[in-house]
Protein backbone atom coordinates (compact mmCIF):
# COMPACT_ATOMS: atom_id res chain seq x y z
CA UNK A 1 0.00 0.00 0.00
CA UNK A 2 2.79 2.41 0.94
CA UNK A 3 4.63 1.53 -2.26
CA UNK A 4 1.45 2.17 -4.28
CA UNK A 5 0.90 5.57 -2.59
CA UNK A 6 4.51 6.51 -3.32
CA UNK A 7 3.86 6.06 -7.03
CA UNK A 8 0.92 8.43 -6.91
CA UNK A 9 1.61 12.15 -7.07
CA UNK A 10 0.35 14.56 -9.74
CA UNK A 11 -3.17 13.10 -9.63
CA UNK A 12 -3.45 13.77 -5.91
CA UNK A 13 -1.96 17.24 -6.35
CA UNK A 14 -4.69 17.83 -8.93
CA UNK A 15 -7.26 16.62 -6.39
CA UNK A 16 -5.73 18.90 -3.75
CA UNK A 17 -6.05 21.91 -6.05
CA UNK A 18 -9.57 20.95 -7.16
CA UNK A 19 -11.15 19.94 -3.85
CA UNK A 20 -11.51 23.37 -2.35
CA UNK A 21 -13.86 26.20 -3.24
CA UNK A 22 -15.64 24.15 -5.92
CA UNK A 23 -16.49 21.46 -3.37
CA UNK A 24 -16.58 23.06 0.09
CA UNK A 25 -18.38 26.19 -1.13
CA UNK A 26 -20.05 25.72 -4.51
CA UNK A 27 -21.23 22.12 -4.14
CA UNK A 28 -22.66 22.65 -0.66
CA UNK A 29 -24.45 25.79 -1.88
CA UNK A 30 -25.84 23.84 -4.85
CA UNK A 31 -27.28 21.28 -2.45
CA UNK A 32 -28.56 23.96 -0.09
CA UNK A 33 -30.32 25.94 -2.85
CA UNK A 34 -31.51 23.18 -5.19
CA UNK A 35 -31.52 19.96 -3.16
CA UNK A 36 -30.21 17.25 -5.48
CA UNK A 37 -31.51 19.17 -8.51
CA UNK A 38 -28.09 20.13 -9.91
CA UNK A 39 -26.72 16.60 -9.84
CA UNK A 40 -26.93 16.63 -13.65
CA UNK A 41 -24.69 19.72 -13.86
CA UNK A 42 -22.02 18.23 -11.60
CA UNK A 43 -21.85 14.94 -13.53
CA UNK A 44 -22.08 16.59 -16.97
CA UNK A 45 -19.31 19.14 -16.43
CA UNK A 46 -17.00 16.48 -15.02
CA UNK A 47 -17.62 14.38 -18.13
CA UNK A 48 -17.11 17.39 -20.43
CA UNK A 49 -13.81 18.40 -18.83
CA UNK A 50 -12.42 14.88 -18.38
CA UNK A 51 -10.46 14.55 -21.65
CA UNK A 52 -8.95 18.03 -21.43
CA UNK A 53 -7.66 17.43 -17.91
CA UNK A 54 -6.38 13.98 -18.88
CA UNK A 55 -4.39 15.44 -21.77
CA UNK A 56 -2.06 17.21 -19.28
CA UNK A 57 -0.45 14.11 -17.73
CA UNK A 58 -0.90 12.18 -21.00
CA UNK A 59 1.23 14.66 -22.95
CA UNK A 60 3.80 14.99 -20.15
CA UNK A 61 4.21 11.21 -19.91
CA UNK A 62 4.40 10.82 -23.70
CA UNK A 63 7.02 13.50 -24.32
CA UNK A 64 8.63 14.43 -21.00
CA UNK A 65 7.43 17.97 -21.65
CA UNK A 66 4.71 20.05 -20.01
CA UNK A 67 1.75 21.47 -21.94
CA UNK A 68 3.34 24.93 -22.16
CA UNK A 69 6.26 23.49 -24.12
CA UNK A 70 3.71 21.79 -26.33
CA UNK A 71 1.77 25.03 -26.79
CA UNK A 72 4.91 26.71 -28.10
CA UNK A 73 5.15 24.07 -30.82
CA UNK A 74 1.65 25.04 -31.92
CA UNK A 75 2.75 28.66 -32.13
CA UNK A 76 4.16 31.24 -29.73
CA UNK A 77 0.87 33.14 -29.89
CA UNK A 78 -0.69 30.43 -27.72
CA UNK A 79 1.78 31.20 -24.93
CA UNK A 80 1.05 34.92 -25.18
CA UNK A 81 -2.70 34.28 -24.92
CA UNK A 82 -2.09 31.96 -21.97
CA UNK A 83 0.02 34.60 -20.21
CA UNK A 84 -2.71 37.23 -20.68
CA UNK A 85 -5.48 34.89 -19.48
CA UNK A 86 -3.45 33.81 -16.45
CA UNK A 87 -2.71 37.40 -15.47
CA UNK A 88 -6.45 38.16 -15.56
CA UNK A 89 -7.39 35.18 -13.36
CA UNK A 90 -4.48 34.24 -11.08
CA UNK A 91 -4.99 37.00 -8.52
CA UNK A 92 -8.77 36.54 -8.15
CA UNK A 93 -8.37 32.73 -7.95
CA UNK A 94 -5.70 33.02 -5.26
CA UNK A 95 -7.73 35.58 -3.31
CA UNK A 96 -10.88 33.43 -3.51
CA UNK A 97 -9.25 30.29 -2.12
CA UNK A 98 -7.27 32.21 0.50
CA UNK A 99 -10.29 34.03 1.92
CA UNK A 100 -12.09 30.71 2.51
CA UNK A 101 -8.96 29.31 4.18
CA UNK A 102 -8.70 32.43 6.35
CA UNK A 103 -12.34 32.10 7.40
CA UNK A 104 -11.90 28.47 8.45
CA UNK A 105 -8.66 29.29 10.30
CA UNK A 106 -10.43 32.06 12.22
CA UNK A 107 -13.26 29.70 13.24
CA UNK A 108 -10.99 26.76 14.08
CA UNK A 109 -8.24 28.45 16.06
CA UNK A 110 -10.46 30.97 17.84
CA UNK A 111 -7.90 33.77 17.52
CA UNK A 112 -9.62 37.08 16.91
CA UNK A 113 -7.83 38.41 13.88
CA UNK A 114 -9.32 39.99 10.77
CA UNK A 115 -9.62 37.95 7.56
CA UNK A 116 -6.95 40.18 6.01
CA UNK A 117 -4.42 39.38 8.75
CA UNK A 118 -5.23 35.66 8.61
CA UNK A 119 -4.68 35.82 4.84
CA UNK A 120 -1.24 37.42 5.31
CA UNK A 121 -0.26 34.76 7.89
CA UNK A 122 -1.44 31.89 5.65
CA UNK A 123 0.24 33.26 2.53
CA UNK A 124 3.47 33.88 4.45
CA UNK A 125 3.50 30.32 5.79
CA UNK A 126 2.81 28.92 2.30
CA UNK A 127 5.69 30.99 0.94
CA UNK A 128 8.06 29.46 3.50
CA UNK A 129 6.87 25.92 2.72
CA UNK A 130 7.29 26.39 -1.04
CA UNK A 131 10.69 28.02 -0.64
CA UNK A 132 11.98 25.13 1.47
CA UNK A 133 10.04 22.01 0.50
CA UNK A 134 9.07 22.60 -3.15
CA UNK A 135 7.47 19.66 -5.05
CA UNK A 136 8.43 16.82 -2.70
CA UNK A 137 6.68 18.44 0.26
CA UNK A 138 3.54 19.06 -1.80
CA UNK A 139 3.58 15.45 -2.96
CA UNK A 140 3.78 14.00 0.56
CA UNK A 141 1.31 16.41 2.21
CA UNK A 142 -1.43 15.81 -0.34
CA UNK A 143 -1.61 12.06 0.25
CA UNK A 144 -2.39 12.57 3.95
CA UNK A 145 -4.83 15.43 3.33
CA UNK A 146 -6.91 13.66 0.66
CA UNK A 147 -7.20 10.46 2.74
CA UNK A 148 -8.26 12.43 5.84
CA UNK A 149 -10.84 14.48 3.97
CA UNK A 150 -12.26 11.51 2.07
CA UNK A 151 -12.83 9.41 5.21
CA UNK A 152 -14.44 12.24 7.21
CA UNK A 153 -16.66 13.37 4.32
CA UNK A 154 -17.90 9.88 3.40
CA UNK A 155 -18.65 9.22 7.06
CA UNK A 156 -20.59 12.48 7.38
CA UNK A 157 -22.65 11.77 4.26
CA UNK A 158 -23.52 8.26 5.42
CA UNK A 159 -24.71 9.52 8.80
CA UNK A 160 -26.59 12.45 7.18
CA UNK A 161 -28.54 10.06 4.93
CA UNK A 162 -29.29 7.85 7.93
CA UNK A 163 -30.50 10.78 10.05
CA UNK A 164 -32.44 12.54 7.30
CA UNK A 165 -36.19 12.61 7.88
CA UNK A 166 -37.23 15.14 5.22
CA UNK A 167 -37.80 14.50 1.53
CA UNK A 168 -35.03 15.88 -0.65
CA UNK A 169 -36.21 16.22 -4.28
CA UNK A 170 -34.24 14.23 -6.84
CA UNK A 171 -36.01 16.00 -9.71
CA UNK A 172 -33.36 17.64 -11.87
CA UNK A 173 -33.82 21.37 -12.44
CA UNK A 174 -32.42 23.88 -14.90
CA UNK A 175 -32.01 27.39 -13.43
CA UNK A 176 -34.05 30.06 -15.21
CA UNK A 177 -33.56 33.37 -13.38
CA UNK A 178 -30.43 35.45 -14.01
CA UNK A 179 -29.21 34.93 -10.44
CA UNK A 180 -29.64 31.15 -10.72
CA UNK A 181 -27.95 31.00 -14.14
CA UNK A 182 -24.97 32.99 -12.86
CA UNK A 183 -24.68 30.52 -9.99
CA UNK A 184 -24.85 27.61 -12.46
CA UNK A 185 -22.03 29.13 -14.54
CA UNK A 186 -19.94 29.70 -11.41
CA UNK A 187 -20.68 26.16 -10.18
CA UNK A 188 -19.60 24.59 -13.47
CA UNK A 189 -16.67 26.98 -13.89
CA UNK A 190 -14.73 25.44 -11.01
CA UNK A 191 -16.15 21.93 -11.03
CA UNK A 192 -13.96 20.02 -10.54
CA UNK A 193 -11.41 22.78 -11.27
CA UNK A 194 -10.57 25.51 -13.83
CA UNK A 195 -9.27 23.95 -17.05
CA UNK A 196 -5.91 25.69 -16.80
CA UNK A 197 -5.18 23.28 -13.94
CA UNK A 198 -4.41 20.78 -16.74
CA UNK A 199 -1.27 22.83 -17.39
CA UNK A 200 -0.35 22.73 -13.70
CA UNK A 201 -0.91 18.96 -13.76
CA UNK A 202 1.51 18.56 -16.66
CA UNK A 203 4.14 20.58 -14.77
CA UNK A 204 3.71 18.37 -11.70
CA UNK A 205 3.83 15.23 -13.89
CA UNK A 206 7.20 16.31 -15.30
CA UNK A 207 8.45 16.92 -11.75
CA UNK A 208 7.21 13.47 -10.71
CA UNK A 209 9.19 11.87 -13.53
CA UNK A 210 12.35 13.26 -11.92
CA UNK A 211 11.67 11.32 -8.69
CA UNK A 212 10.57 7.95 -10.09
CA UNK A 213 11.32 5.79 -13.10
CA UNK A 214 7.97 3.99 -12.85
CA UNK A 215 5.70 6.55 -14.47
CA UNK A 216 4.65 5.03 -17.80
CA UNK A 217 1.40 5.47 -19.69
CA UNK A 218 -0.53 3.01 -17.53
CA UNK A 219 0.63 4.42 -14.19
CA UNK A 220 0.25 8.04 -15.36
CA UNK A 221 -3.38 7.55 -16.41
CA UNK A 222 -4.15 5.50 -13.28
CA UNK A 223 -2.68 8.28 -11.13
CA UNK A 224 -4.83 10.84 -12.98
CA UNK A 225 -8.01 8.77 -12.78
CA UNK A 226 -7.65 8.20 -9.03
CA UNK A 227 -7.29 11.94 -8.46
CA UNK A 228 -10.05 12.88 -10.91
CA UNK A 229 -12.68 10.42 -9.71
CA UNK A 230 -11.88 11.35 -6.10
CA UNK A 231 -12.92 14.91 -6.91
CA UNK A 232 -16.18 13.68 -8.47
CA UNK A 233 -17.08 11.49 -5.49
CA UNK A 234 -16.31 14.24 -3.00
CA UNK A 235 -18.20 16.77 -5.13
CA UNK A 236 -21.26 14.52 -4.90
CA UNK A 237 -20.72 14.17 -1.14
CA UNK A 238 -20.69 17.92 -0.54
CA UNK A 239 -23.76 18.41 -2.74
CA UNK A 240 -25.58 15.70 -0.76
CA UNK A 241 -24.49 17.25 2.53
CA UNK A 242 -25.76 20.67 1.48
CA UNK A 243 -29.07 19.15 0.43
CA UNK A 244 -29.53 16.89 3.46
CA UNK A 245 -28.60 19.48 6.08
CA UNK A 246 -29.61 22.86 4.62
CA UNK A 247 -32.23 22.36 1.89
CA UNK A 248 -35.70 23.38 3.02
CA UNK A 249 -34.41 24.55 6.40
CA UNK A 250 -35.02 28.21 5.64
CA UNK A 251 -31.30 28.83 6.13
CA UNK A 252 -28.69 29.64 3.50
CA UNK A 253 -24.91 29.71 3.43
CA UNK A 254 -23.34 33.07 4.18
CA UNK A 255 -21.06 34.93 1.76
CA UNK A 256 -18.89 35.96 4.70
CA UNK A 257 -15.82 33.71 4.97
CA UNK A 258 -15.91 33.35 8.76
CA UNK A 259 -19.66 32.73 8.99
CA UNK A 260 -19.58 30.27 6.10
CA UNK A 261 -16.79 28.24 7.68
CA UNK A 262 -18.76 27.97 10.93
CA UNK A 263 -21.83 26.80 8.98
CA UNK A 264 -19.71 24.30 7.09
CA UNK A 265 -18.11 22.79 10.20
CA UNK A 266 -21.51 22.78 11.94
CA UNK A 267 -22.90 20.81 8.98
CA UNK A 268 -20.47 18.00 9.82
CA UNK A 269 -20.75 18.12 13.61
CA UNK A 270 -24.54 18.15 13.39
CA UNK A 271 -24.31 14.69 11.81
CA UNK A 272 -21.24 13.25 13.52
CA UNK A 273 -21.59 14.84 16.95
CA UNK A 274 -19.86 17.67 18.81
CA UNK A 275 -16.85 15.42 19.46
CA UNK A 276 -15.95 15.70 15.79
CA UNK A 277 -15.57 19.51 15.74
CA UNK A 278 -11.77 19.49 15.93
CA UNK A 279 -11.39 16.59 13.48
CA UNK A 280 -13.71 18.14 10.93
CA UNK A 281 -12.30 21.61 11.45
CA UNK A 282 -8.79 20.33 10.82
CA UNK A 283 -9.95 18.39 7.76
CA UNK A 284 -11.71 21.45 6.30
CA UNK A 285 -8.74 23.69 7.05
CA UNK A 286 -6.18 21.29 5.60
CA UNK A 287 -8.34 20.93 2.48
CA UNK A 288 -8.48 24.67 1.86
CA UNK A 289 -4.88 25.14 2.96
CA UNK A 290 -3.79 22.53 0.42
CA UNK A 291 -5.73 24.38 -2.29
CA UNK A 292 -4.14 27.67 -1.27
CA UNK A 293 -0.71 26.03 -1.29
CA UNK A 294 -1.08 24.26 -4.65
CA UNK A 295 -2.51 27.32 -6.43
CA UNK A 296 0.22 29.50 -4.94
CA UNK A 297 2.81 27.07 -6.30
CA UNK A 298 1.25 26.42 -9.68
CA UNK A 299 0.56 29.89 -11.08
CA UNK A 300 4.11 31.20 -10.51
CA UNK A 301 5.55 27.92 -11.78
CA UNK A 302 3.45 28.16 -14.95
CA UNK A 303 4.08 31.89 -15.54
CA UNK A 304 7.82 31.46 -15.04
CA UNK A 305 7.89 28.62 -17.56
CA UNK A 306 5.80 30.67 -19.99
CA UNK A 307 8.19 33.62 -19.84
CA UNK A 308 11.21 31.34 -20.24
CA UNK A 309 9.68 29.84 -23.38
CA UNK A 310 8.75 33.24 -24.82
CA UNK A 311 12.13 34.85 -24.01
CA UNK A 312 14.00 31.59 -24.83
CA UNK A 313 16.24 31.82 -21.79
CA UNK A 314 16.40 30.50 -18.24
CA UNK A 315 15.19 32.95 -15.60
CA UNK A 316 17.30 32.46 -12.47
CA UNK A 317 14.81 33.69 -9.86
CA UNK A 318 11.70 33.74 -12.04
CA UNK A 319 9.61 31.39 -9.90
CA UNK A 320 10.28 33.33 -6.69
CA UNK A 321 9.59 36.65 -8.42
CA UNK A 322 6.19 35.46 -9.65
CA UNK A 323 5.48 33.92 -6.24
CA UNK A 324 6.11 37.22 -4.48
CA UNK A 325 4.08 39.12 -7.11
CA UNK A 326 1.12 36.77 -6.65
CA UNK A 327 1.24 37.15 -2.86
CA UNK A 328 1.45 40.94 -3.12
CA UNK A 329 -1.42 41.10 -5.61
CA UNK A 330 -3.58 38.88 -3.42
CA UNK A 331 -2.90 40.99 -0.32
CA UNK A 332 -3.67 44.20 -2.23
CA UNK A 333 -7.06 42.81 -3.32
CA UNK A 334 -7.80 41.81 0.28
CA UNK A 335 -6.94 45.18 1.79
CA UNK A 336 -7.96 47.67 -0.87
CA UNK A 337 -10.51 46.23 -3.27
CA UNK A 338 -12.76 43.35 -2.29
CA UNK A 339 -12.86 41.04 0.70
CA UNK A 340 -16.38 39.63 0.32
CA UNK A 341 -16.07 35.87 -0.20
CA UNK A 342 -19.22 35.46 -2.31
CA UNK A 343 -18.28 38.17 -4.81
CA UNK A 344 -14.67 37.02 -5.10
CA UNK A 345 -15.68 33.43 -5.75
CA UNK A 346 -18.31 34.49 -8.29
CA UNK A 347 -15.77 36.59 -10.23
CA UNK A 348 -13.07 33.92 -10.15
CA UNK A 349 -15.34 31.03 -11.13
CA UNK A 350 -17.05 32.88 -13.98
CA UNK A 351 -13.69 34.00 -15.39
CA UNK A 352 -12.54 30.39 -15.29
CA UNK A 353 -15.60 29.20 -17.19
CA UNK A 354 -15.23 31.90 -19.85
CA UNK A 355 -11.59 30.96 -20.51
CA UNK A 356 -12.27 27.19 -20.57
CA UNK A 357 -12.83 26.89 -24.38
CA UNK A 358 -9.30 28.16 -25.09
CA UNK A 359 -7.63 25.52 -22.89
CA UNK A 360 -9.93 22.78 -24.16
CA UNK A 361 -9.13 23.57 -27.80
CA UNK A 362 -5.36 23.94 -27.27
CA UNK A 363 -5.09 20.68 -25.33
CA UNK A 364 -7.08 18.80 -27.95
CA UNK A 365 -5.13 20.21 -30.91
CA UNK A 366 -1.80 19.44 -29.22
CA UNK A 367 -2.71 15.83 -28.41
CA UNK A 368 -3.91 15.28 -31.98
CA UNK A 369 -0.85 16.88 -33.55
CA UNK A 370 2.43 15.42 -34.80
CA UNK A 371 4.02 16.57 -31.55
CA UNK A 372 2.35 13.71 -29.64
CA UNK A 373 3.40 10.11 -30.42
CA UNK A 374 0.62 8.15 -32.15
CA UNK A 375 0.30 5.60 -29.33
CA UNK A 376 -0.48 8.43 -26.87
CA UNK A 377 -3.01 10.24 -29.04
CA UNK A 378 -6.73 10.18 -28.10
CA UNK A 379 -8.89 7.17 -28.92
CA UNK A 380 -11.97 7.48 -31.13
CA UNK A 381 -14.24 7.86 -28.11
CA UNK A 382 -11.99 10.54 -26.65
CA UNK A 383 -12.05 12.39 -30.00
CA UNK A 384 -15.86 12.39 -29.95
CA UNK A 385 -16.03 13.47 -26.30
CA UNK A 386 -13.45 16.21 -26.89
CA UNK A 387 -15.27 17.70 -29.88
CA UNK A 388 -18.58 17.57 -28.02
CA UNK A 389 -16.93 19.19 -24.99
CA UNK A 390 -15.45 22.07 -27.00
CA UNK A 391 -18.81 22.77 -28.69
CA UNK A 392 -20.57 22.61 -25.31
CA UNK A 393 -18.15 25.04 -23.64
CA UNK A 394 -18.30 27.50 -26.55
CA UNK A 395 -22.10 27.23 -26.74
CA UNK A 396 -22.51 27.75 -23.01
CA UNK A 397 -20.30 30.85 -23.20
CA UNK A 398 -22.38 32.31 -26.03
CA UNK A 399 -25.60 31.57 -24.15
CA UNK A 400 -24.23 33.23 -21.02
CA UNK A 401 -23.46 36.46 -22.90
CA UNK A 402 -26.93 36.52 -24.46
CA UNK A 403 -28.66 36.62 -21.06
CA UNK A 404 -26.43 39.27 -19.47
Amino acid sequence: MIKFLHKLGPGLLFAGAAIGVSHLVQSTKAGSNFGFGLLWALLLINLIKYPFFQYGPRYASATGENLLEGYKKLGEWTLRIYAILTLTTMFTIQTAVTIVTAGIASSLFGIELSSELWAVIILGFCFLLLSVGKYNLLDKMMKVIIILLSISTLLAVGIAFNNSSGEIPWTQVFPTSNVEVIFLIAFMGWMPAPLDVSIWHSLWAVEKQKTTDVFNKKSALLDFNIGYFSTIILGLCFLFLGGLVMYGSGKSFSDNGGEFSLQLIDMYTKNLGDWSFIIIGVAAFTTMFSTTLTTLDASPRAMNKTMELILEKKLKNGYNAWLILLIMGTVIIFFFFLSDMGSLIKIATILSFLTAPFYALMNYLLLCSKHTPKVWQPSKNMHILSIFGILFLVGFNIWYFTIL
